[in-house]
């Protein structure tokens, strides 16, 4: 088959395709904007590919119904992006469709008047290369808003859009490759131009696939994806740029193609030199971008996820949790630098935080009680460029030259702080838009500063109960102290002759006063009350120290008939079996001893504390004997039992207890047995 047989086929055939499209698509196009540019984007591919097959691809009507074409897919990508929620809408993606629409009125003018210069070479070759350029830079920004169209895309919608944006897709790609091939050869490719009605033939069938799904042609224009395609399409008119200067330098020949590269090339670096060190400019190209070209200053996803990740960083490496709600705000707002200041009991504002604040910050605590209760009363922004008569904003604040912007953070209608933000490079006024982010970015900030405040004052009271919970086991100790001195105070009454007497006082003293150190030493802050780590350590030693400090005010009986190791801390110990000791002491007549007994059970070392006093009820046994504050005796503070149930348990041993009223109590401490006796004299070696 010749070549002009297979470009009028493939045509002829692509022009029945579209046309049955294009009756499809009519019966949807009197209720949808949307289908009516479909119905007339497959009219005008019709025409063209009738045109092409009866007259030639070159022909004038073949060239301009390729531009009708291009025109009505391009309006019904722009009746999809109109689909969008209004708030959505952004002034970028116009500028790009009517940036693509332009070049396609630039076409369909070149291609009514471009038979008219045939009889002109010079004329006539760049009417030609224009004209292919600008089917290059169509094909081009179509594909870039079909990436757009399709990146845009709401998640469920994306099935709908998928064949439609291929479709178009692969149409374009194949213009673009068919325009450039032209213009880098400087002859029409008569290949491609064969091959283009087949081409859209095979395409045929993915548009009617399409229709059957466009009810869900839906998508959320996103300020970031919006951004790229315009990025892309400025690269592109670049690129387009360069490409014909070089072919109008080419066209006028002689030595003008050095001098305009030599020319560019100083405009260029000049532009650079001058616009890149300058913060004020960008700052200034960066305020312009974001108001002739998007509807929105702020994109909102962004801008919290970056908000949030800023304010609850954790780590100790981190800044306090003030200073990173004040930079959280800052390079939201594009501000250089912020302070924090927080209201205390009497409504005064003091400077809590600043981060990179160069301005002088007040000395002393404002007076702001009208300040306070204004903020908490309207939640209001400051603008600090446009002072408000009704504000009551003190002398102090005022007079801050850098201020900006004042965002208010509110918890539970409370000011838990006031941020203000430095003026950017380029000072502009606040708009709606800065009022309603600064004060939802205001009311998060607020709960970030109160949980931290929230959790300060709970490690606070953790710090307080555990210094109480030490005094409480403390005190207890004092009161047996006491009973002891008041014991050796009384006998001395009668014994104070007596040199035995003496001595064992001088010992009992020597001992109180070790033992009131101890306890002074475990009220440090330093320590942090929890036992020493067990080690293999001679239980019946720890009896006999304890008999023999209990000995001098009370009978305590020791009962070992051989020496055994136990795991154990034996200044835990010591301290759990005085407590016990005592409490036995306290229960037992005067003349009825303490039984502090030492054997073995299995794998464990078996302590009983054994007395014969009035013993204990069952109830108060399993609901109250281990419990703080809960005792028998009337000056007791029930924190005994409960201190040496603890201790026993941080040495990994568990403390049992019997008792019957009437008949006494035993309490056992079991501790794990060390078999091996021999590491006794290493154990005393080491001590």
């Amino acid at each position: 088959m010749s070549m002009a047989a297979l470009i009028g086929v493939s045509h002829a055939l692509a022009a029945v395709a579209f046309a049955a499209l294009a009756l499809w698509q009519m019966r949807e196009a009197a209720s949808d904007t949307r289908s009516r540019w479909m119905a007339a984007a497959f009219a005008a591919t019709a025409l063209w590919a009738l045109a092409a097959a009866l007259l030639g691809p070159a022909a004038m009507a073949a060239g301009l119904a390729e531009s009708a074409r291009n025109f009505a897919f391009l309006g019904f990508m722009y009746a999809i992006v109109r689909s969008a929620a209004a708030v959505e809408r952004q002034r970028a993606v116009r500028i790009v469709y009517a940036v693509v629409a332009g070049a396609i009125g630039v076409q369909l003018t070149i291609a009514g008047v471009i038979p008219e210069f045939t009889a002109v070479p010079v004329a006539y070759q760049a009417l030609l290369a224009a004209a292919q350029m600008i089917g290059l830079t169509i094909a081009a920004g179509a594909l870039v808003l079909v990436h757009n169209l399709y990146g845009q895309a709401a998640p469920d919608s994306r099935w709908g859009l998928k064949l439609p944006t291929i479709a178009l897709g692969a149409m374009w790609a194949y213009d673009l490759h068919l325009y450039t091939i032209g213009y880098l050869s400087r002859t029409p490719p008569g290949e491609l131009i064969a091959f283009r009605g087949a081409v859209m033939l095979l395409l045929s069938p993915l548009f009617l696939l399409a229709l059957r799904r466009g009810e869900s042609w839906r998508i959320h224009l996103s300020r970031a994806a919006t951004f790229q395609s315009f990025s892309l399409l400025a690269i592109l008119a670049y690129l387009i740029l360069m490409m014909t200067a070089a072919r109008a330098l080419e066209i006028a020949g002689g030595e003008w193609g050095a001098v305009a590269q030599i020319g560019l090339l100083l405009a260029m670096t000049a532009t650079a030199m001058l616009a890149l060190p300058s913060a004020r400019l960008r700052a200034w190209a960066r305020v312009i971008v974001a108001k002739h070209f998007f509807e929105h200053r702020y994109d909102y996803r962004e801008e919290w996820l970056r908000f949030t990740r800023a304010v609850g960083a954790a780590g100790d490496s981190e800044a306090p949790i003030g200073e990173r709600v004040v930079k959280a705000l800052a390079d939201m707002a594009g501000a250089p630098g912020g302070l924090l200041i927080v209201p205390d009991e009497h409504r005064r504002l003091s400077v809590e935080a600043a981060w990179r604040w160069d301005a002088q910050l007040p000395a002393t605590p404002v007076e702001a009680a009208a300040l306070v209760g204004f903020l908490e009363a309207n939640a209001h922004v400051v603008d600090f460029g446009r002072p408000d008569t009704a504000l009551p904003l003190p002398p102090a604040l005022a007079g801050l030259g850098e201020a900006w912007a004042g965002v208010p953070l509110l918890h539970k209608d409370r000011l838990a702080g006031f941020v203000i933000l430095a003026h950017p490079l380029l000072r502009r006024p606040l708009d709606w838009e800065d009022f309603d982010l600064f004060r939802t970015a205001g009311t998060q900030a607020a709960s970030y500063l109160a949980e931290a405040r929230t959790q300060e004052a709970l490690a606070n009271a953790q710090r307080f109960d555990e210094f109480n919970r030490r005094f409480a086991f403390i005190l207890h100790d004092i009161k047996n102290l006491v009973s002891q001195l008041s014991l050796v105070a009384r006998n001395a009454e009668r014994h104070a002759h007596n040199p035995a007497f003496r001595e064992d006082m001088i010992a009992t003293l020597q001992a109180s006063v070790k033992k009131m150190n101890d306890l002074l030493a475990r009220l440090s802050p330093g320590r942090s009350g929890e036992a020493e780590r067990p080690r293999p350590a001679d239980l019946e030693a720890v009896l006999r120290d304890v008999a023999e400090m209990k000995r001098r005010v009370h009978p305590v009986v020791v009962e070992a008939p051989e020496p055994l190791l136990g795991l154990a801390d034996p200044v835990g110990l010591g301290q759990a079996l005085g407590h016990l000791v005592q409490n036995a002491i306290d229960a037992s007549p005067a003349d009825a001893p303490v039984v502090l007994s030492l054997g073995a059970r299995g794998k464990d070392a078996v302590i009983e504390v054994r007395d014969e006093g009035g013993g204990m009820s069952a109830d108060f046994v399993r609901g109250r004997l281990f419990q703080p504050f809960a005792s028998t005796k009337d000056s007791g503070f029930g924190v005994g039992a409960f201190e040496a149930r603890a201790l026993v348990a941080a040495m990994g041993g568990r403390l049992e207890v019997r008792s019957r009223e009437g008949e006494g109590t035993c309490f056992t401490i079991l501790l794990p047995l060390v078999a091996d006796n021999a590491s006794l004299p290493a154990e005393r070696m080491c001590a």
